[in-house]
């Protein structure tokens, strides 16, 4: 899970809008095997409050609820219920088909996704129904939380083994907390039913085949889609794709290059305005400062505003320097001196964008998503149940990569998830067309992994965007090239004849 501060905005707005459904308990329409009855469309707003709603409302969406089989190989037995939203296509007279979207996360809501797409799809859009739909126990479709800040999980090792010692002792309690609430359903949580649930949801809007958008984890989910539902897809778009082979637990191992190179760039960029941050007047000088915000945390933790950081946080937080867009850079900027403050014991204002990514990473605002990331993460792939496993990774890591490796490699609770995954990992190898965009300096999902996403899918191309670092490419970078060839794509189904490249 990246944390740019584009995404953990939407994930918070998410987070906060969350509205409980409980777990149904009586067997679905078509549970028999037939075909679901047709969704029932209604306004989204669901209540006063709900700003997503009334935004999908005046944009002229309906929601829907799908019932659908918690386990999927009992379809007569306990249901649960699928929140989805539709922005219909008004070119009726050239309409090309339903297009499901996925946000990624995993965990991130998705239902409010049609509005940012249609701008990003601009005139082609007018020939889509776009189709946001909350997996199952995401955002509106049966939440799962399990009552944790993400920050409690997504943190670094620390500098010694007595630090890693309560890092273990801290994902063993939130497995366990997990499982106290959820028991009964985190068997279910995972991208195989998923993928089921979608096939279902193509089939309650009477669609042969349906296209799909999917962001990171979201173009996983469709690869595994392809796999398990083949000749359902019409158009794919696969943008940000890591490794498929890698997903689960441990896929932020080998991205600690990427990282520093982001950081690296960042720094060669706040060097040359040394006269407005003033953390160094070169990259060398920038990245001393970092090291001693680092130093510092660690000798007790940081005051930023009503937060406490500590040295397990810090490298979490600058992670984030992986988007080298000017207003990103200034953002990181702005929370490097954050935290430069904070490190000199000076009073330390965090501002509305540090201040939603620490109510995400601190507090229980960000519990609802990350029960969910965990969940579904957990529930693919098996994890080494040895904490010395990953002690040992991480001091192997550490030589070369002193800040990043020991986040990129601590232990997850999926160490001591309560339950093994119910079927194997996802082999993808199929022909399907596909498009998939990456960036060649994506600190998530990297540019290999978007590679190896290519070679699993042998029917698809691979659009690089050269020279940037960015995650989350298509409509969000805002680099025309990439723009313009996937909406080509999506107006035409036909696939370049070759594998393109944009640069910035």
């Amino acid at each position: 899970m990246k944390p740019t501060y584009a995404r953990t905005r939407r994930g918070l707005v998410s987070a906060l809008a969350l509205i409980a459904l409980s777990v149904a308990v009586a067997p679905s329409a078509g549970a028999d095997g037939g075909p679901p009855p047709p969704l029932d469309w209604k306004p989204c707003a669901q209540g006063p409050d709900d700003a997503q709603g009334r935004e999908l409302d005046q944009a002229g969406a309906q929601c829907a609820e799908l019932t659908v089989p918690l386990d999927h190989s009992r379809p007569g037995g306990r249901t649960i219920k699928l929140a989805l939203s539709r922005l219909p296509a008004t070119d009726r007279a050239h309409r090309i088909g339903t297009m499901v979207l996925n946000n990624g996360g995993p965990g991130e809501s998705t239902l409010g996704m049609p509005l940012q797409m249609r701008a990003a799809m601009k005139e082609v859009a007018t020939r889509y129904d776009l189709i946001g739909l909350d997996p199952r126990f995401v955002g509106r479709s049966t939440p799962l939380d399990c009552g944790w800040p993400i920050g409690m999980w997504l943190r670094s090792a620390g500098p010694t083994r007595a630090r890693f010692d309560r890092q273990v002792t801290i994902q063993r309690d939130l497995a366990e907390r997990c499982a106290r609430r959820h028991a009964d359903v985190l068997p279910y949580a995972n991208t195989r039913d998923t993928a089921r649930d979608i096939d279902l949801v193509r089939s309650a809007l009477g669609e042969r085949r349906i296209s799909f958008l999917g962001y990171s984890y979201g173009a996983y989910l469709g690869a595994v889609y392809t796999q398990m539902f083949p000749g359902r897809i019409d158009r794919l778009v696969l943008d940000s794709a890591g490794d498929p082979d890698k997903w689960g637990s441990r896929a932020m191992q080998g991205t600690e290059d990427e990282a520093e190179r982001a950081l690296r760039g960042w720094a060669a960029w706040a060097a040359k305005r040394h006269g407005t941050y003033g953390f160094g007047a070169t990259p060398a000088r920038v990245l001393t400062t970092l090291n001693a915000i680092v130093a510092a945390a660690q000798d007790r933790p940081l005051r930023v505003g009503p937060y406490e950081v500590d040295d397990q946080t810090v490298p979490y937080i600058l992670s984030g320097s992986g988007d080298d867009r000017p207003a990103a850079r200034a953002q990181f900027a702005s929370t490097v001196r954050t935290l430069n403050e904070a490190a000199h014991g000076r009073p330390a204002d965090p501002g509305p964008e540090l201040d939603g990514l620490l109510t995400v990473v601190l507090t229980s605002a960000g519990s609802p998503l990350a029960g969910p990331a965990a969940a579904i993460t957990c529930g693919d792939r098996a994890a080494p149940r040895d904490p010395d496993t990953y002690w040992n990774d991480v001091q192997r890591s550490r030589t070369r990569h002193p800040l990043f490796g020991p986040l990129k490699n601590n232990i997850w609770p999926c160490a001591f998830w309560p339950n093994q995954p119910r079927e194997r990992p996802t082999h993808i190898a199929n022909p399907t067309p596909a498009l998939i965009v990456s960036a060649t300096g994506d600190t998530a999902t990297t540019y290999e992994g978007g590679k190896a996403m290519h070679r699993a899918l042998t029917g698809s191309r691979l659009l690089t965007l050269r020279g940037a670092t960015a995650h989350g490419i298509y409509g969000e970078y805002g680099n025309a090239c990439v723009d313009a060839k996937v909406n080509a794509y999506l107006a035409t189904g036909t696939l370049p004849t070759a594998d393109p490249i944009c640069h910035p």
